[in-house]
């Protein structure tokens, strides 16, 4: 059985979905604060700081690989810092002490570009790098890349992670993410609304279309434990871009779309962050490959959330 925490969220709804499709949705069981908004397999509800309840699920189910998805984002971080280190740091040590006392075999425990920082490298950043984060998000993923390796080599858990650039989805609304404006002026321009962006125009940052996000993340977890060197966390590359590009490949699709710039507090964090990525050990370890571009994922995003806006509309006219 595969249990998955923060099932709710921006890859957590998408990975379940996902992983119900691989092994059958009576071997993977969706958990969150919060019920999903169609239930369409197994649910528990799970405060992620719960360790007792934790314990239970993971007895009752027979859970056997969890992948750790509950997290507080960088932008709401920065509100609630001390909230976010609690949530992501002890969350993920329930996590570990849950594998290590009862026998998970296989953990995945995502990490993010967050943890690069001012001195990192910006240019292709390599994968073995400064971290030095400097929001309490990116902090707290240094952290558990550094604890994910401790407990692989003193437990002997086969823990793996991703280093996410900013994901960018339809399926999900954003989540608090610095990098959430990529997701959000796509919903604003499907509904021919003008977008007030709160990064620079400039502001150049490594990003994901969940498609890929999500096979790299079964590919990771597929690809046999001799082939993972990296047991930090595997830098991932997939596209870099700018506010400006990103609304000139939408306004070709809309031409009447607009967008105005009102950089806030998030944009020094982003500044901190780095433009590109060197994925190199992922393409050696385990064959990576990213197949979008931002052209590619453009068309999608339009064309999805087209569907999903007069969908939402016809619901609404017979009043479902």
């Amino acid at each position: 059985m595969i249990l998955v925490t923060g099932a709710n969220g921006q890859i957590g709804s998408v990975l379940t979905k996902t992983l119900r499709g691989i092994y059958g949705d009576a071997q993977v069981l969706a958990t969150d604060i919060r019920k999903p908004e169609t239930l369409e397999g197994s649910f528990e509800f799970l405060d992620i700081l719960d360790k007792k309840r934790l314990y239970e699920v993971i007895s009752q189910y027979k859970v056997t690989q969890i992948y750790h998805l509950a997290a507080i984002l960088s932008a709401t971080g920065e509100l609630r810092p001390k909230f976010a280190w609690q949530i992501n740091m002890d969350g993920l040590f329930n996590v570990l002490e849950a594998a290590k006392e009862l026998n998970i075999s296989k953990i995945f425990a995502p990490s993010s570009i967050a943890v690069f920082g001012n001195e990192t490298p910006r240019q292709n950043t390599p994968q073995h790098t400064i971290l030095h984060p400097t929001s309490v998000y990116g902090i707290s993923k240094a952290a558990l890349e550094n604890w994910c390796q401790y407990y692989t080599k003193k437990y002997n858990i086969d823990i793996r992670s991703l280093r996410f650039p900013g994901i960018i989805s339809h399926q999900s609304d954003p989540g608090g993410g610095t990098t959430d404006y990529a997701v959000d002026i796509f919903h604003y321009a499907v509904k021919g609304q003008d977008y007030e962006c709160f990064l620079r125009a400039d502001t150049r940052l490594p990003m994901i279309y969940m498609p890929d996000a999500i096979r790299a993340t079964m590919e990771l977890m597929h690809a046999p434990q001799e082939n993972i060197s990296i047991r930090t966390s595997y830098n991932l590359a997939s596209m870099s871009f700018t506010p400006e590009e990103i609304y000139s490949a939408i306004q070709k699709n809309i031409p009447d779309f607009k967008i105005s710039y009102k950089p806030d507090f998030r944009q020094a964090i982003a500044d901190s962050w780095t433009e590109s990525i060197d994925d190199t050990f992922a393409k050696n370890d385990w064959g990576w490959k990213s197949e979008f571009n931002i052209e590619d994922m453009t068309l999608d995003m339009i064309e999805n959330l087209k569907k999903k806006n007069k969908l939402k509309v016809d619901h609404e006219e017979l009043g479902v």
